[in-house]
């Protein structure tokens, strides 16, 4: 079977030559066009079909990868990501997640984000900056069923607290595999709490798995004394 998502797997390729002539100038234009035909698609509010199973909520499925050790922005990341999609029942979910990639398949540093729709996959989402984020980090080979597990219970809104819930994101890295699930109060203790717990039953936890909570701000800060550091390093 082909796979609609095949083009997602290689696109870690790094820079590419933009000076090769008229024929790639072609290409670039029909290729342009195309990603604008892609994306007006995407954008399309998604609603059930007749005879569907709508979904409390509708939500959209997200990639990102890139190169290890590139220098990263937030307008990078930014561009990075690529909507590849947006549902609005259990069938039309069932249409998306039957022809993607599992995540313990991927390659590299990927990342899978499943967030409803129209907010974006971003600490800095209006939906998200208040927010944060319940972290499990994975041995090689559980992301798969991990992930479909937490996008099951979060579509089928197992976690029974209200529209707290933002999203969920699986990180394929090269040592270990992380799942997150993201919601919108990081100062709501009581849903946090909630939240956590669902994550131990859904997933089948260990009652000694590490779980980290992490607020989007705690994030940020990271990211930028991280990257401060590396500027200032590179600047020697």
């Amino acid at each position: 079977m082909n796979n609609k998502f095949d083009a997602l797997k290689d696109d870690d390729s790094g820079d590419h030559d933009q000076d090769q002539g008229s024929q790639k100038d072609c290409e670039k234009e029909k290729n342009d066009n195309d990603e604008d035909n892609d994306q007006n698609i995407a954008k399309k509010i998604a609603v059930p079909g007749v005879g569907e199973h709508p979904l409390q909520y509708n939500y959209s499925f997200w990639y990102s990868r890139r190169t290890p050790g590139r220098p990263a922005s937030t307008q990078s990341y930014e561009s990075n990501i690529k909507q590849i999609g947006s549902f609005a029942s259990v069938e039309q979910f069932w249409r998306f997640y039957s022809h993607m990639i599992r995540p313990g398949d991927l390659t590299g540093h990927s990342d899978f984000h499943l967030f409803k729709e129209g907010i974006k996959p971003m600490w800095e989402d209006d939906a998200n900056k208040l927010g944060g984020k319940w972290i499990i980090r994975l041995r090689k080979g559980l992301a798969s069923r991990c992930w479909e597990n937490l996008i099951l219970a979060m579509l089928g809104e197992q976690f029974m607290v209200g529209e707290e819930i933002c999203g969920a994101v699986v990180s394929v890295r090269f040592q270990e595999d992380i799942i997150s699930i993201w919601n919108k109060t990081a100062s709501d203790q009581a849903t946090i709490t909630r939240i956590r717990d669902t994550l131990r039953r859904v997933l089948n936890l260990p009652p000694n798995t590490i779980m980290e909570y992490k607020t989007h701000t705690d994030s940020i800060k990271a990211w930028e004394d991280f990257h401060g550091l590396v500027n200032a390093v590179g600047g020697r």
